[in-house]
C-alpha cells in the first residue's frame, strides 16, 4: 500500500535487538476521526488490512484465536487468513478456539471442524496453571514464517490469554519465528491502572508478569511491554487499530461484545472481573455456574441483606449492592441455594474494582466465621490460588485492613501508570 507508513524501533533485550514494528497505514491513523460507513467506530488490526495484507504475503502462519477473533461483520480471523492463503496451523488457548471448553478444562490437539487446520493445544496439562512447562515447545513454531495472535482481552492480568501471548512470544524467539498481534480494544479503558504488582515467586498462569491487576494497556501495546521489560527477544510487529481513544468503554468503539470466556459474558463483567475473581481462591462462590458469574458472589451461610446493609454503608466509589440468592448449576456450592450480593456499578470511571474486592473479602470473611476458608493448592509445589490471584501471601496469611492494603497497592499502580506511557499507540 502506498500510504503505509511502517515505524521501526529497536527493543534492547537479552540477545541481539529483535526487531519491533507497528504498521500504522498513514500517519497517526490510531487517533484519526473515522467518516461515513465506520464513523464513530473503531477498526480493529484485522480490519486494519491495509497494514497487514503485504506483511502476511507468501508467509506460512500459525494462529492463535478464539470467538472473539472477528472482524467487524463478525467472520473469524481463521477464516480470513485462510482465504488469504496464509494459514497453516492453529494454536487453542484456555477455552478452545470455538469457546466450547469449560474453564480450567485441558485442550488436546484436533482439527477444526469448519476450516480443516490442525489445532495445537496451547493449554494442556503441561501448559495449565500449575505445569511446571508453560511455554509451547519450539517445534510447534519452527517450520512457520509468523505466529499471529488475535484475542480479545478483558484489561486484568488474572486472564489466562495474557499468559498464552507471552509464553508465544518466548517460543518465537527460541525459534526464530515473528510474533504479530492484531490489536483490540482494551474493554475497561486504557487510562486507569488499578493494583499491585506480582512478587517474585508469585508468577503463574493467571500472572506471568509483575504488573497490575488492572494494566491499561491495550493487548499490543501490552505485547510491546512484555518484550522489552521482560526481556523477550522475538521479532514482533503490532497491527493498530484507527479510531480508538484511551477513555472509550467497549461500548463507545461500536463494537459487538463477544464472549471471550465462559465466564465473561458481558462487558458489565469485565469491569468488576478484577475485584470479585479474589473469591476464587476461597469457599465463596464468585457466581460461576450462574447468568452472572463473577457479578454475584455468595455462599450457603451468609445472610444476604446483612452482607448487603454493611457494603452499601462502606459507601464505595461506583458500586451498589444488592442482595440475591442464587444456585450454581456447577462449580462451588452446585445445587445448592446460596445468598450474597450482587455487584451493581453506577459509575465505571469512578469504581475501583479492586478496592471494592478487598472490601468485600473482608466483610464476607467476617460474616462466615469458621465457614470461610482459603482453597488448598491444587498440586504439591503449587501455592494457593489466592496467592496467585493477589501476588503474594499477604492476604491469605494476615488479618488485613483493606484501606491499609490497597494504598499500599495505589503505589504499586502510580509507578506502573507513569512506566507504561512509553508504549502507548493511542
Amino acid at each position: 500500500m502506498e500510504n503505509r507508513k511502517q515505524i521501526t524501533e529497536d527493543i534492547p533485550t537479552g540477545r541481539e535487538k529483535p526487531c519491533v514494528k507497528v504498521f500504522t497505514g498513514g500517519e497517526k491513523p490510531c487517533t484519526k476521526e473515522l467518516s461515513g460507513r465506520f464513523a464513530g467506530k473503531v477498526i480493529t488490526g484485522i480490519d486494519n488490512m491495509e497494514a497487514w495484507t503485504d506483511v502476511l504475503e507468501g508467509k506460512k502462519v500459525g494462529l492463535v484465536t478464539n470467538p472473539t477473533g472477528v472482524n467487524r461483520e463478525l467472520k473469524s480471523t481463521v477464516d480470513i487468513l485462510r482465504e488469504h492463503g496464509s494459514l497453516v496451523r492453529l494454536f487453542s488457548p484456555e477455552h478452545g478456539i470455538r469457546g466450547d471448553i469449560q474453564a480450567g478444562e485441558a485442550v488436546g490437539e484436533y482439527t477444526d471442524e469448519k476450516s480443516g487446520v490442525l489445532v495445537f493445544s496451547l493449554y494442556g496439562k503441561n501448559l495449565s496453571l500449575y505445569g511446571r512447562n508453560k511455554k509451547p515447545p519450539k517445534e510447534y513454531f519452527q517450520d512457520l514464517d509468523m505466529i499471529a495472535f488475535d484475542i480479545q482481552d478483558v484489561g486484568s492480568r488474572l486472564y489466562t490469554y495474557l499468559s498464552t501471548m507471552s509464553y508465544c512470544m518466548q517460543s518465537c524467539a527460541a525459534s526464530g519465528t515473528t510474533f504479530l498481534v492484531f490489536d483490540r480494544p482494551n474493554p475497561i479503558g486504557g487510562e486507569k491502572v488499578e493494583g499491585n504488582l506480582i512478587q517474585e515467586g508469585f508468577t503463574s498462569f493467571v500472572g506471568p508478569h509483575p504488573i497490575p491487576y488492572r494494566y491499561g494497556l491495550t493487548i499490543g501495546e501490552l505485547a510491546l511491554l512484555f518484550q522489552k521489560e521482560f526481556h523477550i527477544a522475538c521479532d514482533l510487529i503490532v497491527i493498530p487499530m484507527k479510531g480508538w481513544k484511551r477513555n472509550m468503554d467497549y461500548e463507545d468503539a461500536g463494537l459487538i461484545w463477544i464472549s471471550p470466556s465462559p465466564n465473561m459474558p458481558t462487558v458489565d463483567t469485565a469491569f468488576v472481573y478484577s475485584g470479585t475473581c479474589l473469591f476464587e481462591g476461597t469457599s465463596i462462590s464468585e457466581g460461576r455456574g450462574t447468568t452472572k458469574p463473577f457479578e454475584m458472589i455468595g455462599a450457603p451461610w451468609l445472610t444476604a441483606y446483612d452482607l448487603a446493609d454493611l457494603m452499601n454503608g462502606k459507601k464505595l466509589e461506583g458500586v451498589l449492592f444488592r442482595p440475591v440468592y442464587f444456585t450454581p448449576a456447577f462449580s462451588k456450592h452446585a445445587g445448592k441455594l446460596c445468598k450474597g450480593v450482587q455487584l451493581h456499578v453506577t459509575d465505571r470511571k469512578s469504581f475501583c474494582p479492586l478496592k471494592v474486592g478487598l472490601y468485600l473479602l473482608d466483610a464476607v470473611k467476617r460474616l462466615s466465621g469458621e465457614n470461610f476458608s482459603y482453597t488448598k493448592a491444587c498440586a504439591e509445589t503449587g501455592r494457593p490460588m489466592i496467592d496467585y490471584n493477589t501476588g503474594s501471601d499477604f492476604i491469605r496469611t494476615h488479618e488485613f485492613e483493606p484501606d491499609t492494603v490497597y494504598g499500599e497497592w495505589c503505589g504499586q499502580a502510580k509507578e506502573f501508570l507513569v512506566r507504561k506511557k512509553k508504549y502507548h499507540l493511542y
